[in-house]
């Protein structure tokens, strides 16, 4: 998630280092290791590891099939703590899928619950730099507040009751709690080694806690954070995930190695890993509301993979611009909005069609980066992650609605509340 450019490179270095002291004790991944962590020059940055700038693309039409990926599975372990081990059965406990045709279906426009009533709405926007966050009123366009968090905040995430958000602080090894109620911190920080990215497993059992410098998933007590099982994976770079229409496994992405892994979480083990051609580096991922296909940004390939969630293989690809990056369903789940965070632009996606149906640009360039949609579903809000801004877009025709000043390096904003029944986490993914 870290972009490209001279004057910030001193944050890329210093995840790149810790990159490298973490894989430099992966000994079983020669190969990977050697995309990965074997670059000499680590002022380059991810371009450099992937052996592409950040603008360079494949020569690809809008979809194109591409044989050169496909899956490395690995045997499922047996399951001794009881239940199925089948990924493709159901999560016990995750509630039940209202419409098989659009997993969507509860977090349409204004389809709040009685969990989040009486929440102000609000956008929160994580100072990565500045070890801030910045709380924006969107009836009046102004930042009302601002309040200081542990080092490197990266992510607002909203837990799975959707009662508290937490500002994830992966080099300070903090989790922020923030009341939304309020619109202030709700008390001190909370130790958690490395959360870069914060997800719930479907059955809100979990908290899953994103380590990327450790190359691990910690599942979590999502209310006491005490660690209650960890997954190690062969995959540098492990950023985001999204989990299957029935929650029983997820997909994560790992920009550093061209990879995904596939996690059965009914037994908490690695299913299997994914890789894409040589030089990708995976972002985003979101599942399509028929929960046949998931979408994955690619920031060096500029544009979207799409891989079968049924057989785990790369099927297609849509180009959308230079630095592909945040996904997010529209309200009424017919289009995807895609940030492209270095063409300063955003690409709109027809689900049915699978292709590319508008492009907005931001007037004077741009940085879109992470966010979400109001509730209503009328502005998409972006961090500019490289422009001290926030976005407000209108989703009627993509014209710039405000340009609201933050702090350095906004990165994964969230705008709350949020419809739907529950949170899977990141920067406010409901179903």
């Amino acid at each position: 998630m870290d972009g490209s450019g001279v004057t910030h490179s001193r944050r890329r270095v210093t995840r790149w280092q810790r990159l490298v002291i973490t894989c430099a004790s992966v000994t079983s991944i020669v190969a990977l290791t050697s995309v990965a962590c074997g670059e000499d020059d680590p002022a380059r940055g991810r371009a450099g590891a992937a052996g592409l700038s950040p603008t360079s693309r494949p020569n690809t039409d809008s979809l194109s099939l591409s044989p050169s990926a496909s899956p490395s599975v690995q045997p499922q372990r047996v399951h001794r703590g009881g239940g199925t081990t089948n990924a493709n059965a159901p999560l016990a406990g995750m509630p039940p899928v209202a419409n098989p045709l659009n997993l969507y279906a509860d977090a349409g426009a204004n389809m709040l619950s009685p969990a989040v009533k009486g929440v102000p709405y609000r956008i929160y926007v994580p100072n990565s730099e500045g070890s801030s966050v910045d709380v924006i009123n969107p009836h009046t366009m102004q930042v009302i507040r601002q309040f200081s968090t542990a080092e490197n905040p990266q992510h607002i995430v909203p837990a799975y009751d959707m009662k508290t958000l937490y500002a994830t602080d992966d080099r300070g090894n903090q989790l922020t709690p923030i009341d939304p109620m309020t619109g202030r911190r709700a008390g001190p920080d909370i130790p958690v080694q490395d959360p870069y990215n914060m997800y719930f497993t479907p059955d809100g059992k979990f908290a899953i806690v994103v380590s990327e410098a450790q190359q691990r998933l910690y599942f979590r007590d999502p209310h006491t954070f005490q660690v209650r099982h960890q997954i190690s994976v062969s995959c540098p770079g492990i950023d985001h995930i999204d989990f299957s229409a029935n929650g029983g496994y997820l997909i994560a992405t790992c920009e550093f190695s061209s990879r995904l892994v596939k996690i059965n979480l009914h037994t908490r083990t690695v299913m299997g890993y994914l890789q894409l051609p040589q030089g990708s580096s995976p972002q985003d991922i979101k599942l399509d509301p028929t929960g046949r296909i998931f979408y994955v940004a690619d920031r060096y390939r500029s544009g979207v993979w799409l891989v079968k969630a049924a057989t785990f293989k790369q099927i297609g690809f849509i180009h959308t611009g230079s630095d592909a990056h945040g996904l997010y369903p529209s309200r009424d789940a017919k289009n995807l909005y895609v940030t492209n965070r270095g063409a300063g632009s955003v690409s709109v996606i027809d689900f049915a069609t699978r292709k590319v149906v508008h492009t907005w640009h931001i007037p004077g360039g741009g940085s879109p980066d992470m966010g979400n949609t109001s509730p209503d579903g009328k502005v998409l809000w972006l961090a500019g992650r490289y422009s001290s801004m926030v976005y407000a877009i209108s989703t009627r025709d993509g014209h710039l609605i405000a340009k609201i000043p933050v702090g350095s390096q906004p990165h994964g904003l969230c705008v709350w509340p949020q419809p739907g029944r529950f949170s899977l986490g990141h920067t406010g993914v409901t179903r």
